[in-house]
């Protein structure tokens, strides 16, 4: 028969062993991040040469473009900090997993409501860099968090919510397609004001949203038959995967060349027009599409038809875009810096290779 207290010795040997490795574990945790609660002001030793890694909050983590900025920051190996918005969080579960696959990928919390002035103040007090993702509409929030930044004094960057085309070249856009630019210029304006050093970043056409449907409007994934083609489809437009977005920008934060400045993203392989996007994509596939091609004068009548403020919205761009090309026909000026030559170390995804994917061959 077993001896009783031995088998209780041993399970205490086994509890106590465990409790150590945790702990170990815990050190080593500490020694490579920020302790947001208690010591989120001490930095991780890397070594005397080494340059301190600046500590990011991102605004806005569980969107669209948050998480990517989040997990770019985290690949970078800067101590990462998620602005938990208690109030926002609590009534969607789809955020709270996005923040909880975030915090297992090693970003931190940092709870405060933008509405609480005290308490989002003494959070920036506690980071270097701010990111913004925060949805379209909710920009003006920013106006809040600006001027939380300016009380803290302590900020060295801030990237407001862009990511898209550049507000300041569009100024007389009309709405409702240009009231997001009037917002997006009111915040940089403000920035401005506020004295915080700044970097915009413009990447023009997300994938997600635009090569995914070859720039179908509505359409997320490549159609299979019929293609509908703007004006005569040669227009440039500048096609961007959200992970190279993110990792150019986040690329920006400490880069002294980009204070105060746009950075504009412009990948030279993916300047491309739809009918040369339609052509890779028949070319992987193995298949020719049936184009209908829109003249412009149509599209422009539609728009002054009745319909929905999101339809007009989302027509108005897709009018900038195909249509008029503006996303490349603009004047960035010849000392504007492009995030591919900048940064040439980052692989940037390409048209073809994104579309690659997409194909049945690679399913």
């Amino acid at each position: 028969m077993s001896n009783p207290s031995k088998a209780v010795c041993v399970c205490a040997r086994v509890c106590v062993c465990a409790r150590v490795r945790e702990r170990e574990r815990e050190r080593e945790r500490e020694r490579e991040v920020y302790d947001t609660e208690s010591s989120v002001g001490k930095m991780q030793q890397l070594g005397d040469s080494e340059p301190r890694r600046s500590r990011v909050l991102i605004v806005g983590s569980s969107g669209y473009m948050g998480k990517q900025l989040a997990l770019a920051s985290l690949r970078e190996g800067h101590p990462t900090f998620l602005l938990l918005r208690p109030e926002a969080a609590a009534r969607n579960p789809n955020k709270t997993q996005s923040f909880l696959s975030l915090r297992r990928a090693g970003a931190r919390f940092l709870k405060a409501s933008l509405d609480d002035f005290c308490s989002l103040v003494n959070t920036l007090k506690k980071v270097d860099v701010v990111v913004s993702a925060m949805a379209e509409d909710q920009l003006l929030e920013q106006l809040k968090l600006i001027k939380a930044m300016k009380e803290a004094g302590n900020i060295k960057r801030f990237l407001p919510s862009e990511y898209g085309m550049d507000a300041d070249k569009f100024l007389d856009c009309p709405p409702p397609t240009g009231d997001v630019f009037v917002c997006k210029r009111k915040i940089r304006r403000s920035i401005e004001d506020a004295h915080i050093p700044f970097t915009y970043v413009s990447a023009n056409c997300l994938a997600g949203w635009f090569l995914s449907g070859l720039g179908q409007m509505g359409r997320f994934m490549p159609p299979e038959e019929n293609v509908m083609i703007y004006g005569d489809g040669n227009q440039k437009v500048i096609w961007v995967r959200e992970e190279d977005v993110a990792a150019y920008a986040i690329k920006t934060i400490d880069d002294d060349r980009t204070t105060n400045k746009t950075v504009y993203i412009r990948p030279q392989l993916n300047i491309l027009s739809q009918n040369e996007v339609v052509q890779l994509w028949e070319k992987i596939q193995g298949r020719t599409l049936k184009k209908q091609f829109i003249q412009e004068q149509s599209w422009v009548e539609r728009l002054k038809e009745s319909m929905s403020t999101e339809e007009k919205y989302v027509m108005g761009f897709f009018h900038l875009i195909f249509f008029q090309g503006k996303t490349y026909n603009i004047d960035i000026g010849e000392d504007a810096l492009e995030a591919s030559s900048i940064y040439p170390d980052h692989q940037y995804e390409t048209v073809e290779e994104y579309l690659s994917l997409l194909s049945e061959s690679s399913l």
